[in-house]
């Protein structure tokens, strides 16, 4: 069902959290250098009326919604938060889902895919990954509740692409980056995971807006990676002294208020999908490589590494 019937250019680009969030505001910059118009919304999504007007306003050809709440420092917080994770992440988005669809634009939702847990039909290790039809299977935290019964409403509109972003990472040592926060943990577990590294993932869904897609996609590259496989790259190409300890589930469980997602989500339909001229690297390269541009990065930035990184990434 991922016609492109709605296939366009991107003249003029509104971005719901492309102001202060971190994925609404990679999006916008690249879409800037693209030379499309860019306008970052004003209307808060979750008030209706404000998001028609603007969208009347604004007359876009494309609509990004990268706006909504993870929680800070992490998704535990929406566990005593209910309403306002509500008033985002769910009437927001079917806010804007609904205006767009009521005025034909295509909207892209950078949704998520941390809605499904290893099972006896996909187990961990096997290569059998969640397909775009399968069901969301995991509850175990309130964030993902919410992002797990939103889905199957979005699918319900024509116009809407439903990327399903899963443990984000990105180049740099923004506190968002999934590497980062994994840096920073006192102790991780070690599960493999299908992740979305943004320096392919991104532009891919600019290119995939133009075409026109929509439905649901898993916005993963392809493959799995474990959180130690993460830290000896990090150790690799950024703190060569850089130590780390795991624990069990169980153990990671009684330090959490929620749970957490661990799967694997197949690509086959997102690859199959993909316009011509976009490359998508399966997830062990797209880190390996994501590590290198880090190192260069931070280099330029601070000076040499490991001595040169902020003080809260050295845990020697």
């Amino acid at each position: 069902k991922s016609g492109s019937k709605m296939s366009a250019p991107i003249t003029k680009a509104l971005i719901y959290g492309g102001k202060t969030g971190w994925i609404g505001g990679k999006v916008a910059t690249m879409l800037k250098e693209q030379g499309a118009e860019v306008v970052l919304a004003d209307a808060r999504c979750e008030n209706r009326a404000d998001v028609a007007k603007e969208l009347d306003e604004v007359k876009p050809s494309h609509v990004f919604m990268a706006a909504g709440i993870t929680g800070r420092p992490n998704i535990d917080w929406c566990e005593d938060h209910k309403p306002d994770t509500i008033r985002t992440n769910v009437i927001g988005t079917l806010n804007l889902a609904d205006l767009t669809n009521e005025r034909n634009i295509h909207c892209t939702i950078y949704a998520t895919g941390c809605i499904f847990k290893y099972d006896d039909a996909h187990p961990l290790g096997s290569g059998i990954g969640f397909t775009e039809e399968d069901v969301p299977n995991f509850d175990e935290s309130f964030y993902s509740q919410t992002k797990g019964y939103m889905e199957p409403m979005l699918k319900c509109y024509p116009n809407c692409m439903i990327l399903r972003v899963r443990m984000p990472i990105s180049d740099d040592l923004i506190h968002r980056n999934f590497i980062t926060k994994i840096v920073k943990y006192e102790r991780v577990v070690n599960i493999p995971n299908s992740m979305t590294v943004l320096y392919e993932m991104l532009p891919a869904s600019l290119a995939m807006a133009k075409k026109g897609l929509t439905g649901v996609y898993n916005f993963c590259n392809p493959g799995v990676i474990s959180h130690n496989q993460c830290l000896d790259l990090y150790k690799k190409y950024i703190d060569p002294t850089y130590t780390y300890k795991n624990f069990t589930l169980e153990e990671q469980s009684k330090v959490l208020k929620a749970g957490r997602s661990n799967n694997e989500l197949d690509a086959t339909k997102l690859m199959k999908d993909m316009p011509e001229g976009i490359e998508i690297n399966d997830i062990l390269t797209a880190v390996e490589l994501c590590m290198q541009r880090m190192q260069k990065n931070l280099t330029e930035e601070f000076g040499p590494l490991p001595d040169s990184l902020p003080k809260e990434f050295r845990k020697n």
